[in-house]
């Protein structure tokens, strides 16, 4: 029998067990308002915090969304940070009531995990790709082809937690990471994927399938 899963992110603890005490310190000294307002800060960490179950989709080819939120860009370009090539860029925009765990899009391994600091500014803006702090992994896949998934700080967002490491091999829909408090993921592609999503969607992180990737070397 599968083990249940418990539905916080254990990074959001300290946050929660905090807050907690602080409301129950002023519910026994009787600070009516400073309690009620605790109570409702607590109820919106743990919500942040929450990290459901989910089922990705019965599918190879299938990339999977890695962050819940809304698509604000679905492009081609050239991608001169990453891959020095050019990609699919779809980028997801997580507000801070969004679930904030992410998932791994398409399977492979990870050949590298590029960390640096950087701004803070409005994850749904253009500069927040170019200047903020941002935590990158560049995926090899099964066909021999390369993706890499950004993981991009935002406004209120100063923390970026990425759990794989170097060498890790992935699989579709597999938690990798999260980031705190409002933010954003960009998802660099292979030219020819299959796109399946539009700008302005709404999106789900380890269901929604992105697009279409094949999983086959070429001869």
């Amino acid at each position: 029998m599968k083990t249940p899963e418990f539905p916080i992110a254990r990074e959001g603890f300290p946050f929660i067990l905090f807050c907690g005490f602080v409301t129950l310190i002023c519910s026994i000294l009787e600070y009516q308002v400073a309690a009620i307002a605790g109570l409702v800060l607590t109820t919106f960490v743990t919500c942040f915090f929450r990290d459901p179950s989910r089922t990705a989709p019965d599918d190879d080819t299938a990339v999977v969304c890695p962050a819940d939120g809304k698509v604000i860009l679905v492009d081609e370009v050239f991608d001169d940070r990453f891959l020095q090539q050019q990609v699919v860029k779809i980028s997801i925009f997580m507000n801070v009531f969004n679930v904030h765990v992410n998932r791994i899009p398409f399977p492979g391994t990870i050949e590298r995990i590029l960390f640096k600091a950087g701004k803070f500014y409005s994850a749904d803006k253009d500069k927040a790709a170019l200047h903020n702090e941002y935590c990158a992994m560049i995926i090899a896949t099964p066909s021999g082809g390369q993706y890499g998934v950004v993981q991009i700080a935002g406004l209120i967002a100063r923390r970026i937690v990425c759990w794989s490491e170097k060498g890790d091999q992935v699989t579709a829909g597999q938690r990798y990471g999260l980031i705190r408090f409002g933010s954003r993921v960009d998802l660099y592609l292979p030219t020819e994927t299959s796109v399946a999503v539009t700008k302005g969607q709404q999106v789900k992180a380890g269901e929604t399938i992105l697009g279409h990737l094949s999983t086959v070397s070429a001869p």
